[in-house]
């Protein structure tokens, strides 16, 4: 009613001579309509994410729909696709042993498992019954004992016979052991790993199960390997997320450790990081009760000169000896330890030991110098106890790499690399020779999906190779070990999703574009469709109104290089009408905030569109590795503004094209990288971009971590002439340009966000207030740097200001907001 009075008016106001700026009332009420709470019971599943059989091609997925869920079993030789149980059936054996009642459409069965014959499923059912689950009633009469923390959910064990559809309650199931969170398993389960005050110990089998049991049991036997661990320079690895309180109360606990265990388990490797010199970084959590904590965590800073150094490690059981391996090679240099790769088939397994890459007598790891020009490809040989530099990369700007992957028994390795522009396959021998280039031409090859050595081809994914798509647009490949003609698998002008079985004889294929919907097939190894599995049922999310958003492409800056968007319309879209633009950016350079596949995730996107603008995800050169290196490299040394010219030249080109676009009324919005990025659009494209909602940004590339900073702008390293290294990092910052500011700013941040640190916002307040702006602050309470909790209170927020400073609407929404509180349950 209120938008048709503001129309009314308008033209009254024209009829009589006079010009006003026509505003619009925001439409909470569809904007409300598709929040995440709403759409997790509109969309359910999108993939079919099968759960390969060891012992033959079948495999098992679980799958959701508006009719509830469901289990099949398929086997590819057959082209059949059976439930996996009569879940009506099911559901009422179940009832009879748990006394909760369940029904087939509404079942829920956790961590579902087929045993090793592969003619049975293991599964677990929770019940409503609630059991007190420590025996130290002392401990639960000292902490309350009606406490929660002292009481579990009941949770019955069954085994499932399918030939025979024989339900069995399995009693003795939870005296099997559980892998604890501390606990490193030997491939043999002979002994366990774990840390504690800092140095490395191990416990036997017989003590791990009294520890599954009671893990404060006094009779355990525990027995050091170490004793130079020491806080930051210790045996497992030094994370964040505790404040100095829960640490103080957690240091005597065991805690894991990462180690790769050689096949016979009795050696393995590990890296241990010294952060001790690292300065101090700390985050106030100030809603902790009774007073606020303090958290300190080490965080390098780029250019900074303390940085952490890493050590390889080798022990031997045999000889009880812990050795440092000897690899100093570059100054600050990182360190990888490449491990072996698990059967795809092993993803249900209770207990999967990581072993190392390289046989018993050889070890593969990376090394990386600090500046990321130079890449090695070591093996450390333990029967000469040396290293061997198998591959040496180097480049002007930094390196990219993923795992190579040994075949032939460690004879050859397949690695990737982009030293000719696009990231391409090379096939090397043990010596370090190259033997030959397996994929080449102006295409990305994304990752090896499976390496079949009978046949001797490759399995990979790549994009940009099929004329007339968008270059995102992942398809499955094969190419012969030997070289020659590359095969495509799944062709299709779509986003595709494999997995391709162990023996790559079968592939599970989702594809979708944005404005499509995912469709899941069984391929064979050749690309022949084997039969239909699943089309996702979107059914709810039409009937509320949905549609679907509209891919488009423009050009870059330079008029030349072809750039990839998508556009998010309200779904009540009138084409008479004019509408701001929001552009929801995240500059990269590890990604682009711009999907590819149909996604339920709509916050920021089509959800943010309902309010009444037009939104665009788009990409920028510099943005995405997914393209050449050229593409991906393009902000190297221009981090902060690298990105913002395609931005303005999407503005320009989308309101040439379409007339529904108003070109005075462009915001911006993004989170992280994106905070960083809109609030800069703001500061260098004044004129353009008029209003910003900037969370989490930083906004100091300075004082954000060393890693991303030093890689994607870069870090000069000087040598002295005597021969002294040190680096030099130099970029430009957010708050210099405080003064440009002309239109409206939202700043937020968590105030314990310890990825991107709340001071990084901070600081650009400050300049703006010293720079005499108005601007708008917004501090979310005990947040990290996602928001967690707090997300949709922020969405609300975010809805609020758009439309005030580019709708018009200045009518004062309510302090209570209705549309976030009234689907809550109300406490009585």
């Amino acid at each position: 009613m209120k938008q048709i009075n503001t129309l009314i008016l308008m033209i009254l106001l024209v009829g009589t001579g006079y010009s006003q700026e026509i505003s619009y009332s925001g439409n909470y009420e569809l904007a409300s309509r598709f929040s995440p709470d709403k759409i997790r019971k509109m969309v359910f599943s999108t993939r079919v994410d099968p759960h390969w059989m060891k012992n033959s091609d079948r495999f098992w997925y679980e799958y959701e729909t508006s009719e509830g869920r469901n289990w099949y079993v398929v086997d590819p030789s057959r082209k059949t696709k059976t439930p996996l149980f009569d879940r009506d059936k099911l559901a009422a054996e179940i009832t009879k042993v748990v006394k909760d009642p369940y029904d087939g459409q509404h079942l829920k069965l956790n961590n579902l498992k087929f045993l090793e014959d592969e003619n049975a499923i293991r599964f677990e059912v929770e019940s409503s019954t609630e059991m007190v689950m420590k025996k130290d009633w002392a401990e639960i009469k000292e902490k309350n004992s009606n406490a929660k923390d002292s009481l579990e959910k009941k949770t019955f064990f069954f085994r499932y016979t399918i030939g025979n559809q024989q339900l069995v309650e399995m009693l003795d199931a939870e005296k099997d052991p559980k892998r604890l969170s501390w606990a490193n398993i030997a491939p043999d389960s002979s002994r366990v790993l774990f840390v504690r005050n800092h140095n490395l110990y191990m416990m036997d089998k017989a003590n791990f199960l009294k520890a599954v049991k009671d893990e404060k049991d006094s009779t355990i036997v525990e027995i050091q390997l170490t004793t130079n661990g020491e806080e930051n320079y210790s045996y497992t690895y030094d994370g964040r997320g505790d404040d100095n309180v829960e640490a103080e109360k957690s240091k005597d606990d065991r805690k894991p450790v990462r180690v790769l265990w050689n096949k016979a388990g009795n050696e393995f490797v590990m890296t241990r990081t010294d952060q001790r010199t690292v300065k101090d970084l700390w985050v106030i959590h100030n809603t902790r009760d009774p007073r606020p904590t303090l958290e300190t965590y080490k965080y390098a800073m780029p250019g900074e000169k303390e940085q952490p150094k890493t050590d390889l490690l080798h022990y031997s059981f045999e000889s009880k000896e812990m050795r440092q391996l000897p690899i100093a090679t570059f100054k600050d240099q990182t360190v990888g330890v490449w491990s072996e790769d698990y059967p795809i088939s092993s993803r249900d397994d209770d207990f999967r030991p990581s072993f190392w890459l390289g046989d018993e007598d050889e070890v593969y790891f990376s090394i990386t110098s600090r500046d990321l020009k130079r890449v090695d490809v070591c093996r450390w040989n333990l029967a000469s106890n040396t290293k061997e530099v198998v591959i040496e990369e180097r480049s002007n700007t930094y390196i990219d790499f993923i795992e190579p992957k040994l075949i032939k028994n460690g004879e050859e390795l397949i690695w990737w690399s982009e030293r000719d522009g696009w990231g391409h396959f090379y096939l090397y021998g043990k010596d370090g020779t190259l033997k030959r280039q397996l994929t080449s031409g102006p295409f990305h090859t994304a990752g090896v999906e499976r390496v079949d050595e009978r046949n001797g081809r490759l399995f990979f994914a790549a994009n940009g190779r099929e004329k007339g798509e968008d270059p995102y647009y992942e398809h499955l490949y094969s190419v012969s070990l030997s070289g020659g003609a590359i095969s495509l698998l799944n062709p299709g002008d779509f986003n595709h999703q494999m997995s391709v079985n162990d023996n790559a004889n079968f592939v599970v294929n989702t594809y979708s574009r944005v404005n499509t919907t995912p469709v899941s097939v069984l391929l064979d190894r050749n690309g022949n469709k084997v039969m239909e599995l699943e089309t996702a049922d979107l059914s709810q999310l039409f009937a509320a109104g949905f549609q679907f958003p509209e891919p488009f492409k423009f050009k870059a800056d330079d008029g030349i290089t072809d750039l990839y968007g998508v556009m998010y319309k309200p779904f009540d879209f009138d084409s008479t009408r004019k509408y701001p633009l929001v552009q929801y950016v995240y500059p990269g350079p590890q990604t682009e905030a711009v999907d590819k596949s149909f996604s339920a995730n709509m916050d920021r996107t089509d959800r943010l569109a309902q309010f009444g603008f037009v939104v665009v995800t788009l990409g920028n050169r510099g943005g995405h590795p997914s393209r050449s290196k050229w593409y991906h490299n393009y902000g190297y040394g221009d981090l902060r503004d690298y990105g913002l010219a395609d931005k303005k030249a999407a503005v320009d080109q989308l309101a040439d094209r379409f007339d529904f676009i108003d070109r005075s009324k462009v915001g911006i919005h993004g989170h992280s990288g994106g905070g960083f990025m809109s609030t800069a659009a703001m500061l260098v494209y004044p004129d353009v971009f008029k209003v910003a909602v900037s969370s989490a940004g930083n906004h100091e590339n300075n004082i954000y971590n060393r890693w991303w900073s030093e890689k994607h702008h870069g870090v000069k390293e000087e040598i002295s002439a005597k021969g002294d290294t040190t680096f030099v990092y130099q970029i430009e910052k957010n708050p210099d340009l405080a003064a440009n500011l002309k239109g409206h700013l939202m700043l937020s941040t968590g105030d314990v966000d310890n990825n991107v640190h709340p001071a990084g916002t901070i600081r650009m307040a400050e300049a703006l207030i010293k720079a005499g702006k108005r601007f708008e602050f917004v501090i979310l309470p005990g947040q990290r740097h996602g928001y967690g909790s707090m997300r949709e209170y922020f969405f609300w927020k975010m809805g609020d200001y758009f439309t005030r400073h580019l709708l018009g609407d200045n009518t004062p929404p309510p302090v209570d907001m209705i549309e976030m509180q009234r689907d809550k349950p109300k406490d009585n």
